[in-house]
């Protein structure tokens, strides 16, 4: 299923640009950056759940939050992009 990750971390001190760099690191693992700190990631129950609770312990629970969008397994329908930077295919083949 396609899982939309959206995070707002509080980088006022050094921790929480830490936290930042954290989450940002953890989502890069799993799926493709759409926006500064938006993620599309194809991924099954299982792995969004470890990938949900890894990224709560890394997150200040009083300062920042995480929003996970379950757009399923249909979501051609559902994404429309506009704009700079092409959207991309999320099961197509990625090139290193």
């Amino acid at each position: 299923m396609l899982v939309l990750i959206t995070y707002d971390v509080n980088t006022e001190d050094a921790a929480g640009r830490k936290r930042l760099r954290h989450v940002a690191k953890e989502c890069v693992k799993h799926g493709q950056r759409v926006q500064c700190s938006v993620f599309e990631c194809l991924l099954d129950n299982a792995q969004c759940k470890v990938l949900q609770a890894t990224l709560c312990k890394i997150i200040d629970i009083e300062k920042d939050s995480l929003r996970f969008y379950y757009l399923g397994k249909n979501y051609k329908n559902k994404v429309e992009h506009f704009g700079a930077k092409a959207g991309y295919d999320p099961e197509g083949t990625l090139i290193f």
